[in-house]
C-alpha cells in the first residue's frame, strides 16, 4: 500500500490517502457478503429459534398467570361464599341460642312460681294444721280450766264426762259466736 502512494505521489497524481484501493474495496464487500450469507443461514434462524422460544415461554408464563389468576379468584369466590354461608350458620346459631335461653329462662320462671306456690301451700296447710291443733289443744285447756271454775263456782264437782263435754262445747261455740261477731279470731 504504501508502495503504491510511493508510486503515485511520484508520478504527481493527486492520491486521496483517505480511499482505500480498489482491490481492498472488492475483496472487503466480498468477506461482508461471505459474513452476511453465514450469518443469514446459520445465526438468524438459530436467533429467531430462541426469540420464538422466549415469545412461547412469555405468552405461556402470561397464560399460567392468566390462568392461576383465575383459578385464585375463583378460590376466593368460594371462600367468600362459604364464609357468608358460615356467618348466616352463626346468626342461626345464636338467635336459637337465644331463643333456647329465653325459653329455659321461662320454664325456670314458671319451675320457680310452682315450687313459691308449693311451699306457700305447704305452709298454709301447715299453718291450717298448727292452727287445728293449737284450737284443739285450747278447747281441751279452756273446758279444764272451766270445769276447774264451775266446781269452784259450784263448790261440787261436775265429774260427769258427757256434761262436762256439753258444756265445754256450748261455752266454746258461744266464744265463737261472739268472736266472730265482734271480728277477732281468723
Amino acid at each position: 500500500m504504501y508502495e503504491s502512494v510511493l508510486l503515485a505521489a511520484a508520478e504527481g497524481e493527486d492520491v486521496n490517502p483517505l480511499l482505500p484501493e480498489t482491490y481492498d474495496i472488492v475483496w472487503s464487500v466480498v468477506c461482508v457478503a461471505i459474513i452476511g450469507v453465514l450469518f443469514y443461514k446459520y445465526v438468524v434462524p438459530r436467533l429467531m429459534k430462541t426469540l420464538d422460544e422466549r415469545s412461547d415461554k412469555i405468552e405461556g408464563g402470561i397464560a399460567r398467570a392468566e390462568a392461576a389468576q383465575e383459578k385464585a379468584q375463583h378460590t376466593l369466590q368460594q371462600y367468600q361464599e362459604q364464609l357468608a354461608e358460615a356467618r348466616l350458620e352463626a346468626a342461626r346459631i345464636r338467635e336459637e341460642a337465644r331463643s333456647q335461653g329465653q325459653e329455659i329462662l321461662a320454664q325456670m320462671r314458671t319451675d320457680a312460681q310452682a315450687e313459691s306456690d308449693r311451699i306457700v301451700a305447704a305452709g298454709h296447710t301447715q299453718l291450717e294444721a298448727q292452727r287445728q291443733q293449737i284450737l284443739t289443744e285450747l278447747r281441751s285447756e279452756v273446758g279444764r280450766t272451766a270445769v276447774d271454775l264451775a266446781e269452784k263456782i259450784i263448790g261440787q264437782s261436775v265429774s260427769d264426762e258427757a256434761k262436762q263435754a256439753a258444756s265445754i262445747e256450748r261455752f266454746l261455740d258461744e266464744l265463737d259466736a261472739s268472736d266472730a261477731g265482734i271480728g277477732v279470731g281468723r
